[in-house]
């Protein structure tokens, strides 16, 4: 293993005129809208967990097999290939907690080493489900103590950005290579590859772009994604519809994307994605957390958050709330939002 992660400090793949734009109109948030951006962030770490439970129901299930048993699965009933009970999350919200706790043990710095181990502790309590390449990342950082592994074309799976949205909300405000690269702190642990990167940077760019906007202005997504689409083409949403999307992070946006841009409001997009099939727990959190971020606490259907179970709920709530508060654009800080 190299000295240094060569990919860390690589520029970031969305335009330099986007970030800049970006940049100069993501001040200190003015304190009358705190209370709303609370609420988007809140909604978002909700959503994340919402659709990480509506759609393990569905996981490794075809399009096909999908509308046979279930005709369109609307309801967070638990089952699926992991027998879950109604509410329980997997590893997507389980990874984004442990993550959310490490940063918040440091004062919203984004530490590699700490989310490492955070991530080791977490793989310890036995998890009811861990994907390949993260449990590779985790079980070499275990040898070595080195919290980054080899740049691999076989790491571009959607592990890193399902759970991203920790990073996302405390550096809410920094200047966009500091995000990208608390982003790729975290994602490197397990997943260091470019196109891995270029997908969590276009969905933390998407989330907090969406944290800012009009509340349901899809138009402002629609450019993240076009921009997003334009340095990254395997990532565009245009072409046929991406049905059972594998874990592979092309198919894995792609359809979060055609979902995002094809209905109106959070549960019509929830209901699209994870009625795909396929990795439909991961599409329903990373999709939960654009559209919680975009249409506010207000859009979550109640019957959902009933079923939640109410540690996570409550631990979603929580770490929103102290995340969102550590961010540069609440706090007002000038610190460096990430080391390794």
């Amino acid at each position: 293993m190299a000295d240094a992660d060569p990919l860390l400090d690589l520029p970031p793949a969305m335009p330099e005129a986007w970030w800049r734009a970006r940049d100069a109109a993501l001040g200190v948030w003015p304190a009358e809208d705190l209370e709303r951006l609370r609420g988007r962030a809140e909604a978002a770490y909700l959503g994340l967990a919402l659709g990480d439970a509506l759609g393990a129901t569905l996981e490794f299930m075809t399009p096909r097999e999908v509308a046979a048993f279930h005709g369109v699965h609307r309801e967070i009933v638990g089952g699926g290939w992991l027998h879950l009970k109604p509410g329980r999350v997997t590893d997507d919200t389980e990874m984004s907690l442990a993550l959310g706790r490490a940063i918040r043990e440091r004062g919203g710095v984004v530490s590699a080493r700490a989310a490492a181990e955070a991530f080791s502790a977490w793989m310890s309590r036995k998890p009811v489900d861990i994907g390949h390449t993260v449990r590779r990342g985790i079980s070499a950082f275990r040898r070595t103590g080195v919290p980054w592994v080899p740049d691999n074309p076989q790491n571009a799976g959607n592990g890193a950005v399902m759970r991203c949205l920790p990073v996302v909300l405390a550096t809410f405000g920094a200047p966009w290579p500091q995000v990208v690269r608390a982003l790729r702190l975290q994602g490197h642990i397990t997943h260091t590859c470019a196109l891995a990167d270029a997908g969590m940077e276009a969905v933390a760019a998407l989330v907090q772009v969406a944290l800012a906007a009009p509340r349901g202005d899809t138009a402002a997504l629609d450019d993240v994604i076009a921009l997003a689409a334009s340095v990254t083409p395997e990532l565009s949403p245009e072409g046929k519809p991406e049905a059972g999307p594998s874990g592979f992070i092309v198919e894995t946006l792609r359809a979060v994307f055609q979902a995002l841009q094809t209905t109106t409001g959070f549960e019509a997009a929830m209901v699209d994605v994870v009625n795909r099939g396929g990795d439909a727990d991961t599409t329903g959190a990373i999709l939960g957390m654009i559209a919680g971020a975009l249409h506010g606490p207000e859009s979550l259907p109640k019957r959902w958050l009933k079923k939640l179970d109410p540690e996570t709920r409550a631990a979603c709530t929580e770490q929103a709330a102290a995340l969102i508060g550590f961010s540069p654009a609440v706090s007002g800080a000038k610190r460096a939002v990430a080391t390794d």
